[in-house]
């Protein structure tokens, strides 16, 4: 059988990007290999761009991949040490497609997005017959498909279906191109009829999970694997630490400075991944910058938070503070047309990678350095609203004041900080002072990796900021008080030795005393070189 476009590409793509650089990811195909030809054969993986989603597809292509022999690219990698490796390497028909460049090709022609299922059709017919499968002259597709898999040397088929919610994503105000996409993945898919005979299993990869109808999934037989609910698959979403480890010894680059910036996606309480473009990228230009957020990737992040839901945009600043915000994640619909509420803005921003999800406790964080210049620029972007822009200014004066030691200033900006409404209603204790200092030092974020609640010394210092490694800022240690003196938080600063986990910053620490006085409401400062 002669190699395809779409129907049997064989190897060539994998072959491309298996070099010695390639983090192994191959376990995934046992994943898959357990669902073959079982109730559970359907699985949709929802994750960011550029989080390797279209490795992983062409990975599978070469694995399945019935017209190629792929044991020089499988043979040393993780998955040739499972039992079901020889069962499975190279027996299948594999039809692989790309959605996303289907969608592309009749844009750039002028084209309706409703032909889309009509021109995937015709490509896939035009390799079956190229290849030397016959068809009767009332066929369908599907028809053909199955006269494919009753010939004698006739094979079942995986579907590989990159980019799957492009579609939906592009087509997003046209509701006849939607349904006739997904009246074609539901004739392949949920078709008692046509299923069971001729899909063997099918991967289908995006970065929205699969549109609802109501409160049901559209294509309702596959098990879905997102961002909120990554399952066993959330080790292949991205890289692990000891992964990333490994690539920056091989590369000799800095492991801590590569976590600040990519680390922080957590999939679980014991997992978190780091984004693979951006790791591969610094360790090609020799520096850690943002990547992520020069591609389409991160698109339409001003265009979510500027909608108009009661309280989104004090919700994000609330993010960009540093704070973690509750989300109820089961009222979004899995497209970029139906909002209901500021949850569906920030469950979208999870999906496109902006935010993490921590599934115990049901909130939402901004994950690491990357990200975070993203939502900076939004808040120094002019078009977005002239409050964030004196939020950023004050913020900054704030900071320079601290460093250059004027206290009365600081406590002044606290004030107006504290008027604008910016702290909790209920301003009662030592929490709601620590709301006002995330407004406060908003502008720390990048030159500082704050840390709350730090052990050090005999106790635990209120807030430490630490200087990024590329920094030459002092560090600086912030003690909270309520009803008592500003002097008096220096002295349990010393007291205690909140200063001891900064020894790699002797001689240039600066510690912090800020208190408010419940009886007149006013916030006090008081600032020292250690």
């Amino acid at each position: 059988m002669l190699l395809g476009t779409y129907v049997n590409p064989g190897n060539q793509a994998f072959s491309e990007i298996a070099d010695e650089d390639y983090v192994d990811k191959t376990s995934l195909i046992g994943l898959i290999n357990k669902t073959i030809g079982r109730k559970n054969k359907l699985t949709c993986i929802s994750r960011p761009r550029r989080f390797g989603k279209s490795y992983a597809a062409k990975m599978l292509t070469a694995y399945y991949d019935c017209t190629c022999d792929s044991h020089a690219l499988f043979d040393h990698r993780n998955i040739s040490r499972t039992k079901e490796y020889l069962t499975y390497l190279n027996q299948y028909y594999v039809i692989y497609l790309d959605i996303s460049g289907f969608v592309s090709g009749v844009k750039e022609e002028n084209g309706s997005l409703k032909d889309v299922p009509v021109i995937i059709k015709k490509a896939i017919w035009k390799d079956l017959a190229e290849a030397g499968f016959l068809a009767h002259e009332d066929d369908s597709l599907n028809d053909f498909l199955i006269r494919c898999t009753c010939q004698p040397e006739g094979k079942s088929f995986i579907f590989i279906i990159d980019e799957w919610d492009s579609m939906i994503r592009e087509a997003k105000d046209d509701a006849a191109a939607q349904e006739a996409y997904l009246n074609l993945l539901r004739g392949w898919f949920k078709n008692s009829n046509f299923t069971p005979k001729v899909v063997a299993a099918a991967y289908m990869t995006g970065i929205l999970p699969i549109k609802k109808d109501g409160s049901q999934s559209a294509i309702s037989d596959f098990t879905e694997y997102s961002m909120i609910n990554p399952g066993d698959y959330a080790k292949f979403t991205g890289f692990s630490e000891k992964e990333v480890k490994r690539i920056c010894r091989r590369n000799k680059k800095s492991f801590e400075m590569v976590r600040f910036w990519y680390d922080g996606y957590e999939l679980s309480s014991s997992l978190s991944v780091y984004n693979p473009y951006s790791v591969m990228n610094a360790m090609k230009a020799g520096e850690c910058q943002s990547f992520w957020g020069k591609t389409s990737a991160a698109e339409g992040l001003t265009d979510y938070i500027q909608m108009d839901f009661d309280g989104l945009q004090e919700t994000i600043a609330n993010l960009i503070a540093g704070s973690e915000v509750e989300v109820h994640t089961d009222g979004f619909q899995n497209d970029l047309q139906r909002f209901g509420s500021k949850d569906d803005i920030l469950t979208l921003l999870i999906h496109l990678g902006y935010l993490t999800y921590d599934s115990e406790h049901k909130t939402v964080h901004i994950p690491n350095e990357e990200v975070r210049r993203e939502f900076r620029n939004f808040l120094v972007n002019d078009d977005v609203g002239k409050h964030w822009t004196q939020l950023m200014e004050r913020s900054n004066k704030v900071l320079k004041d601290t460093l250059s030691g004027h206290a009365e200033d600081v406590a002044k900006a606290l004030e107006e900080i504290r008027a604008e409404q910016y702290a909790p209603q209920y301003y009662n204790n030592e929490q709601s002072l620590r709301a006002v200092i995330k407004y406060a030092y908003l502008s720390a974020i990048g030159k500082y990796v704050k840390v709350e609640e730090m052990p050090s010394g005999k106790g635990i210092a209120d807030v430490v900021f630490v200087p990024t490694t590329y920094s030459k800022l002092p560090a600086l240690v912030v003690e909270l008080k309520w009803d008592k003196t500003a002097g008096g938080a220096i002295e349990q600063i010393k007291a205690k030795h909140y200063t001891a986990a900064l020894k790699a910053f002797a001689g240039n620490i600066l510690l912090c005393g800020i208190s408010y006085n419940s009886k007149t409401g006013k916030h006090s400062c008081a600032i020292q070189r250690a």
